[in-house]
């Protein structure tokens, strides 16, 4: 009687640790599949640095990957964007009334000086304070691929061409004026370029 009851326990014990195992097998391939439907399959880098499974806001638990608090960086996502829309029209605005006091300057009127350089300071804070908002947004939850030609490529490909023209219009400030103004107006252009494309 004693072996019957040991070796049912044993059965027991071994099915029940079957199926214990598969149960957690199961949990673990759920988290695993939740995980890649919170976050996209690809992210940009400074995305991934902060908001990716292993990034500085999982580590730290500022951000913990659940799909409550996806929910809510999704909602500072939108807030980020939209202000990352305004921004640029605000610093568009400023380029523009730079333009128009360099060439002035080029013209020899040293009045607007102090102006130009004080504007060129405040469009430089707005640049990449927009360029910051779209770089370090949390993700969405996937990215849509898109095939052929499309306002968003655009937008992103002119975005290289002026992120860098906004840097070398800067360098090249104190160093060359001539550099300095064909610097300025290739990032006024694929500055504009980016702003206007996503109205057509």
């Amino acid at each position: 009687m004693k072996k019957i009851i040991f070796l049912t326990f044993f059965v027991f014990q071994t099915v029940f640790a079957q199926d214990r195992d598969a149960l957690l097998d199961g949990l673990f391939d759920e988290e695993i599949t939740m995980e890649k439907q919170l976050l996209p399959q690809k992210m940009i880098f400074t995305q991934s640095l902060l908001w990716g499974k292993n990034g500085l806001f999982r580590k730290t638990g500022i951000s913990k990957l659940s799909l409550d608090q996806r929910e809510k960086e999704l909602k500072v996502r939108n807030v980020m964007l939209k202000s990352h829309q305004i921004i640029g029209y605000l610093t568009l605005a400023g380029m523009v009334a730079q333009g128009i006091m360099g060439g002035r300057l080029y013209n020899g009127d040293y009045e607007l000086y102090d102006a130009h350089k004080t504007l060129g300071k405040w469009v430089t804070v707005s640049y990449f304070t927009g360029a910051g908002l779209s770089l370090f947004a949390p993700p969405p939850l996937e990215r849509k691929k898109v095939k052929g030609f499309n306002s968003i490529k655009a937008h992103k490909w002119l975005a290289y061409i002026h992120f860098t023209g906004m840097i070398a219009t800067n360098a090249y400030s104190k160093e060359d004026r001539d550099w300095h103004k064909y610097a300025a107006y290739t990032t006024f252009a694929s500055y504009a370029s980016a702003v206007l494309v996503f109205k057509f």
